[in-house]
């Protein structure tokens, strides 16, 4: 098990729970109860608004992760900024059922010069509200603004403990950044007294780090982050195999078969939970089924032009719902998938 600082879980639960109220919970207990039914009869039955959903702040990177679309530059879907005003239209209409927001998709939030007021406006409305960055853009005044919008959580992407090994998947990454972007947010947490946001070191692993794992759990400890989150990692072309496959067999999302290829070792059952309570919105207001999409391949609807309710309660995302329950090995963005064997509250 990773590492996780005494206590720490504790408090997250219990500003996760600060959060809810009866309508948000009820919503949630009528997505569950309609995903299972769904599931029980081959057909999709959904009752609920989405109990968490995924904003993107930008597809902008300053880094060119060789396993990521903005850090490959190679979207076909335009680069641009979250704007505020499609932000408030988003959270207006479904903050009564939303229990947590993810402000990440694609891209390094921090470059959305209003991100932290975004933060600011979900947390003001009820919302629990996480990050992911690679924290180069953590100076102590962007810290400390961090800590006062009252983000719940944030995830920070340390992909080696030292900088050769660092670099070898975050091209053109600096991990004394990283390392000052933690003591900063360490720091700004504790000279204003706050809980939040929960800091959390994420380890992708692959074949460069994958033996550094215990350093990572170190480093942890001496910044005093709350807690290490181990993550495996996605390979596109994992078919012929990859140097960036990990060794260690639990580390890997896929298996070399006796012919000698590689194949994912999830068994992509007919189901997926994520497509009752959840969706990706993109940065000019693109609803995708899932962090999968990453190129919005799978568009469900735009909240800009429809609204919200129109699209998560419209034909496209029916029938999209309807093509999990059928076959979803035929669906493109689910061939690559961890998600849909598992299911929260289930």
């Amino acid at each position: 098990m990773a590492y996780r600082k005494n206590g720490s879980k504790w408090l997250e639960i219990k500003n996760m729970i600060s959060t809810l109220s009866f309508r948000k919970v009820m919503n949630l207990f009528l997505l569950t109860i309609t995903y299972h039914l769904s599931r029980l009869f081959g057909r999709p039955l959904h009752y609920g608004m989405p109990w968490s959903i995924a904003v993107e702040p930008t597809t902008s990177c300053n880094l060119r992760c060789p396993e990521c679309p903005s850090g490959l530059r190679s979207f076909t879907r335009p680069t641009g900024m979250l704007e505020p005003g499609t932000f408030s239209k988003i959270i207006s209409e479904i903050k009564p059922w939303l229990g947590h927001l993810t402000f990440y998709f694609q891209g390094e939030p921090f470059l959305n010069p209003s991100f932290l007021d975004l933060v600011t406006l979900a947390v003001k409305n009820g919302i629990h509200t996480s990050t992911s960055t690679n924290a180069h853009y953590l100076k102590y005044e962007t810290a400390l603004r961090t800590v006062r919008s009252g983000l719940h959580r944030i995830l920070i992407s340390i992909d080696g403990a030292d900088q050769e090994t660092y670099e070898q998947y975050r091209i053109g990454g600096d991990i004394e950044k990283v390392l000052e972007g933690t003591r900063n947010l360490v720091m700004a947490k504790n000279e204003l007294g706050s809980s939040t946001p929960h800091i959390v070191f994420q380890f992708l692993v692959v074949r460069p780090n994958e033996f550094q794992i215990p350093e990572i759990e170190r480093l942890a400890k001496e910044y005093g982050v709350d807690e290490v989150k181990i993550k495996t990692a996605q390979i596109y072309d994992f078919e012929n195999g990859s140097d960036l496959i990990p060794v260690q067999e639990q580390y890997s999302r896929y298996q070399k078969d006796p012919n000698g290829k590689y194949s994912i070792k999830n068994k992509l059952l007919n189901q997926c939970w994520k497509m009752w309570q959840s969706c990706v919105i993109t940065w000019d207001g693109k609803v995708v089924p899932c962090c999968f999409d990453k190129d919005a391949h799978h568009q469900l609807g735009n909240v800009s032009s429809n609204g919200f309710r129109k699209v998560w309660e419209g034909l496209a995302y029916r029938s999209f719902r309807s093509s999990i329950l059928k076959s979803r090995k035929e669906i493109d963005i689910c061939t690559n998938c961890t998600e849909g064997t598992r299911v929260w509250a289930e």
